[in-house]
């Protein structure tokens, strides 16, 4: 699933971004899920979660505070974002390379459906995106769920509880082993940190003095055997050194 922000001071501008993107992913038959934000300053009001967004579509004059700055202050959020500007302007590229932005789109109607449709398309080709599903039984009924919409799944009193990045309150449960269910989401970037817990790699901030602090707020706890594997698993996902 494609999680995607647009924001954008300009109705008109923000409406069509938004008509044009789902246009494309409709097209594709892509899994998505597009916010509206009016301001930088509301973007950045979500805090850590912003590091659902796969890609931001972002103007650059925008009231309170620019996108340039916006950016600056989503990149120390996350540096796996696909940031892309669209403006009128194209005196910012030097600003856009120090905040790692994959593309500038110029507010001409006349092009902006070819220029989207063709950033999306790198964008998609960068993420080497493959759609995980899965159908689950649960006590709630069947449901086929999108692995990246799974934030972490908890085992509790012989019941597995799969929480959902899509509301904090959504919430599946079903009679499983959590080794089955390991072993099922291990190659979608899940990590197993305690006996009782497995996580996505997506949505984890950071892995520091036994625990693991997700991009929702929650605080897991990782059992001591598995501290080391979980810290390996986080770096080479992330990609660093």
């Amino acid at each position: 699933m494609f999680y995607i922000a647009v924001c954008d001071d300009e109705e008109y501008f923000r409406t069509r971004e938004e008509q044009l993107i789902i246009k494309y992913m409709e097209a594709k038959g892509y899994h998505y899920k597009i916010e509206i934000f009016d301001l930088g300053s509301e973007l950045l009001n979500l805090g850590n979660a912003i590091s659902k967004f796969d890609m931001i579509f972002l103007d650059i004059n925008m009231k309170e505070i620019d996108g340039i700055e916006t950016a600056k202050r989503i990149r120390r959020v996350t540096k796996d974002t696909y940031i892309v500007f669209v403006t009128a302007f194209v005196t910012y590229a030097l600003e856009g390379y120090k905040v790692d932005a994959v593309r500038y789109l110029l507010k001409e109607d006349e092009y902006l459906e070819k220029a989207i449709y063709e950033c999306l398309n790198t964008i998609v080709y960068k993420m080497n995106y493959e759609e995980y599903k899965h159908t689950f039984e649960f006590q709630e009924g069947i449901v086929e769920l999108y692995y990246e919409d799974i934030l972490y799944v908890e085992s509790n009193l012989h019941k597995l509880i799969f929480h959902m990045v899509t509301n904090d309150t959504d919430r599946y449960t079903t009679y499983e082993k959590l080794d089955i269910i390991d072993e099922l989401l291990r190659e979608a970037g899940f990590c197993r940190i305690h006996k009782s817990y497995l996580v996505n790699l997506k949505y984890v901030e950071s892995i520091e003095r036994y625990k693991v602090r997700l991009s929702n707020g929650d605080c897991l706890g990782i059992s001591k055997s598995r501290y080391l594997d979980a810290r390996n698993e986080f770096v080479c996902y992330r990609g660093e050194i």
